[in-house]
């Protein structure tokens, strides 16, 4: 029987679908920890064409920064990631309309953002939320929204 009361003490942003192709890099849009006490980061695969090389798949990394700037982006330290970004990977191409998974940051930077990475052949859609809780101030004054890199 629930005890506590979470939708007045957190906030959901959908930080954006990432069309993966290939190798190439792609970043999803910043979410604003301002206000909260803890973040959890959500990879939900929507469609996977292909997941890309058996050895590799496709498969995650997280970064923080300061402001919204691109070129500041750096990685999260291993002792600010809660759980494994390997939990993330994706490997099957029949891995559609699935949640990869989730990680928590407890990092001290602003902004945070998953980046996803293929390999040869990987074509997918995938979307990243982040689940913003323990808010500094319930109920939290703005809907989630999240923030463009610049």
């Amino acid at each position: 029987m629930p005890q506590h009361d979470m939708k007045n003490n957190m906030q959901i942003v959908h930080a954006g679908n990432l069309a993966l192709s290939g190798t190439t890099a792609v970043a999803s849009a910043w979410i604003d920890t301002r206000d909260f006490n803890a973040v959890t980061l959500a990879a939900v695969v929507n469609t996977v064409t292909d997941a890309g090389t058996v050895a590799g798949g496709f498969s995650f990394t997280m970064e923080e920064s300061d402001s919204t700037a691109d070129a500041s982006a750096t990685p999260v330290a291993a002792t600010d990631i809660v759980g494994s970004l390997s939990d993330l990977t994706v490997l099957s191409d029949t891995a559609d309309d699935s949640i990869a998974g989730t990680v928590g940051y407890v990092g001290n930077k602003r902004y945070v953002r998953l980046k996803a990475q293929g390999t040869t052949g990987t074509a997918a859609d995938v979307s990243i939320i982040g689940i913003c809780e323990e808010a500094g101030v319930a109920p939290p004054v703005a809907v989630g929204t999240a923030v463009a890199a610049t």
